[in-house]
């Protein structure tokens, strides 16, 4: 059913990858450019999947372990994208590209959140199916 918690959670989190990246800057550069996902194909391909994954996950509400296997994939595409950034902040020296991170590089963190709590909530319901049917 759509009306559940974990569904307002999982489209928040489609929200955070899949819109907000094109409205908050990932870094400047030395020469004062703002970098946005748009810019690399890879970040966007990513944050895209993401989103991708967050409403697959929505619409996949009469099979809730394969909506919690989602989830966890898609936490996993999150600290992957997260891990990159944090290579590409930290291993490049100086002002060479990197000069002051955005906003944009905690969208993954917010999306992981909020995934972890629709993955509780997606186990929460079927703990309860679970102790029903074992009522049968």
């Amino acid at each position: 059913m759509l009306q559940r918690i974990q569904t307002i959670y999982l489209l928040v989190s489609a929200i955070v990858s899949g819109g907000l990246v094109f409205v908050f800057h990932l870094w400047i550069t030395s020469q004062e450019e703002k970098v946005f996902a748009v810019d690399n194909l890879l970040y966007l391909a990513l944050f895209l999947g993401s989103a991708l994954l967050s409403v697959v996950s929505i619409f996949n509400f009469k099979n809730r372990k394969s909506q919690f296997v989602l989830g966890r994939l898609n936490m996993i595409l999150n600290f992957i994208l997260l891990g990159l950034f944090v290579y590409q902040s930290l291993n490049l020296s100086g002002e060479t590209v990197v000069s002051e991170k955005g906003i944009g590089i905690f969208l993954p963190i917010i999306s992981i959140v909020f995934l972890a709590l629709a993955n509780k909530a997606i186990k929460k319901d079927e703990d309860l199916v679970k102790s029903v049917d074992r009522l049968r």
